[in-house]
């Protein structure tokens, strides 16, 4: 057997309050991060990923407090991605208690950044995150994005992805614009793709809809599986989806 199958759960986060709709039975504050944090860590959850999605600096203190008062409560890896931009960045949201930082706009600008992240902190640190979707411009059939989609940048997705693994990024988080909010299940070829350029671990994000939908995404390639709405809302729950991995014959925590 191989390494277990991580199940993620992803939280968007916006000047400290959870975003994307959040509807658990006896919850008292859908928006509270850190409630919904210990959540997931007693449902299972093998990781936590915080998106911070605030457009302002002015309200990122806000979120390296909740990231702080997160990891004081919960013991699984804590990733943090939006608005990293350099290895100092980094460096302060180790400091606050993040496990893993993602990357994903600022690299696209600066490949560089990569190396003196992972130089200076260890290939395991640093998450590449991806959003690509269907097109005719590059090789693959896949372009990179940013913006959540809306905006190409004219690298294709699997160039940018052996790249990325060649300048030492730990992990790749490979989120697909045309399968994500679909609820029809994740972009099979396109993990297939990926895998079949970088050795590094995948994890599968964007049309996740229910547990059987997890399976096919790690048969494709993927060593980790991620979703947001469909954990928050609990139509879904970490235990459904590991009982389905696990029943598809893969290991799980």
């Amino acid at each position: 057997m191989g390494v277990a199958i991580r199940v993620i759960p992803c939280l968007d986060v916006d000047a400290g309050r959870v975003v994307k709709g959040v509807k658990f039975e006896g919850l008292r504050d859908a928006g509270d991060p850190v409630e919904l944090a210990k959540r997931y860590n007693e449902a299972g959850a093998d990781e936590l990923t915080f998106l911070d999605v605030t457009a302002s600096s002015s309200d990122r203190a806000t979120t390296f407090e909740v990231v702080g008062q997160t990891a004081e409560q919960v013991f699984i890896p804590l990733t943090v991605g939006g608005g990293v931009r350099t290895a100092e960045d980094v460096d302060r949201l180790l400091r606050t208690g993040a496990d893993k930082a993602s990357i994903n706009t600022a690299a696209i600008h600066r490949p560089e950044v990569i190396n003196e992240i992972t130089e200076r902190f260890g290939s395991q640190v640093l998450v590449l995150s991806l959003d690509a979707k269907k097109t005719g411009n590059t090789a693959s059939g896949w372009e990179v994005t940013t913006h959540g989609g809306r905006k190409d940048t004219g690298l294709d997705l699997l160039e940018w992805a052996a790249e990325a693994q060649e300048r030492g990024v730990g992990e790749i988080l490979l989120n697909s614009i045309d399968a994500d909010g679909t609820k029809a299940g994740f972009d099979l070829p396109m993990i297939r793709a990926v895998r079949d350029v970088v050795s590094i671990p995948l994890i599968a994000s964007g049309g996740a809809g229910a547990p059987e939908h997890f399976p096919p995404a790690v048969e494709a390639g993927a060593n980790a599986v991620l979703a947001a709405s469909i954990f928050h809302f609990g139509e879904v729950s970490i235990g459904e989806v590991k009982d389905a991995i696990r029943a598809a014959g893969y290991e799980v925590r």
